[in-house]
């Protein structure tokens, strides 16, 4: 990011992704002065300036071409967010209204559509809980809002890719993760940055929309080795279902440890209510987990039932500590309770999550540990504005190899 590409980047917060974008911005302006400063220091020694003097002449050329079209800003003082305005009618419509120009901007729309938490419309005066329904609705016309507002680019980041579960056909049913997408496109949205999206397949269903799908492996296997030493432990990879194999495969092979998996036989004759009430009738090993560590790790964590189905039957094969990582964790319903009571059982000894989905509960339990993943979308963000690749944040195999050689 060169010092005067920002002045196109705008990051515009749906309500309920607010926090997230915050600190993504934070970041963002890390990741900008860091930058700025690298340039005040190489242009100094190319042209034998001190570096206020670089600052000044920089700044005098950015405000001289901005008084051109009416517009003063710092060169090294980008103001990313995009300030807005929703509304919440009484019929439960919802309205979005930028008020300060975007024309011609490169316009980053943030949500988390599974933060159930009160959030404030019509200048502050009215706060409301939304379902997912309502934070999708709030993404179309936020969506139509900037393109109407003449944006030149537009891209949805969505920690969580809405309705992403639905994304195959079992029988009389829609595709709706794919048709979500479709929509998003012939609105105007040219990409989306999600986090371990559910089903890679679903990236396949546009035509030109690009759908970027980071990873935290790396910051959640940083937490692990803050949680037990890996060298030292005797470490299990468990893959919790046949659809996680990929994801565990890739942490055991980095970790240089194990791979066993759980084989869960479901009745879908049966809904899944809850943690306690779900549809998994039988549970098989094929692996040896005892007397070891276990780490398992999955994409998302709705109801925790399986999980923690999961869990009872791998302490009743005698593992010792059991720890699981989720990208996304929902903990929808009574989840949270349900995993108080599994902690003072001894099922489990931590759970890792991200702060993609914004959960204050969490925050407060002794066995949750929460990773940032906002300076990973900031990078993204920022290698996205300035048109480099994204290779090195989308496949963390190197920098995950440096952190556990110096453990």
């Amino acid at each position: 990011m060169i010092y005067s590409s920002p002045a196109n980047l705008g990051v515009l917060a749906c309500p309920g992704g607010e926090v997230f974008a915050d600190e993504v911005i934070f970041y963002l302006k890390k990741c900008y002065h860091h930058k700025f400063g690298h340039a005040v220091e190489a242009l100094s020694k190319k042209y034998g300036l001190n570096s206020d003097e670089v600052v000044k002449r920089i700044d005098f050329l950015v405000e001289t071409q901005a008084l051109a079209v009416q517009e003063p800003k710092r060169g090294h003082s980008p103001r990313f967010k995009v300030p807005a305005r929703f509304s919440f009618f009484p019929n439960g419509e919802i309205k979005a209204e930028i008020l300060e120009s975007i024309r011609g901007k490169d316009i980053y729309i943030f949500q988390d559509v599974e933060n159930h938490y009160p959030v404030s419309f019509n200048a502050g005066e009215a706060r409301r809980s939304l379902t997912v329904n309502d934070h999708l609705m709030t993404i179309f016309v936020t969506v139509d809002a900037v393109q109407q507002a003449g944006a030149e680019r537009i891209t949805l980041v969505a920690p969580l890719y809405p309705y992403s579960r639905q994304h195959k056909k079992k029988g009389r049913e829609g595709v709706t993760a794919t048709r979500i997408g479709q929509m998003l496109e012939s609105l105007g949205v040219s990409r989306i940055l999600t986090l371990d999206i559910h089903s890679r397949e679903i990236g396949n269903a546009f035509n030109l929309m690009r759908l970027e799908n980071l990873h935290a492996s790396y910051q959640i296997i940083r937490q692990l080795l803050a949680i037990t030493g890996i060298k030292n432990d005797d470490l299990v990879v468990v893959s919790p279902d046949t659809g996680a194999v990929d994801r565990n495969k890739f942490y055991a092979t980095a970790l240089k440890k194990p791979l066993a998996l759980l084989y869960k036989e479901r009745d879908y004759s049966r809904i899944s209510k809850d943690a306690l009430e779900n549809n998994i009738a039988e549970i098989k090993l094929l692996g040896d987990v005892k007397d070891k560590t276990v780490f398992m790790a999955d994409d998302m964590l709705g109801t925790g039932g399986t999980l923690l189905k999961a869990m009872r039957f791998l302490k009743e094969q005698g593992a010792g500590k059991v720890i699981a990582a989720v990208s996304l964790p929902l903990f929808t319903g009574n989840a949270v309770s349900h995993f108080d009571a599994a902690y003072k059982e001894g099922l489990f000894y931590r759970i890792i999550g991200t702060n993609a989905i914004y959960h204050e509960e969490l925050l407060k339990r002794e066995w949750y540990n929460s990773v940032s993943i906002s300076k990973l979308f900031a990078q993204t963000i920022s290698r996205l504005h300035q048109g480099l690749s994204l290779s090195s944040l989308l496949d963390s195999r190197s920098v995950i190899g440096k952190l556990l050689a110096g453990e």
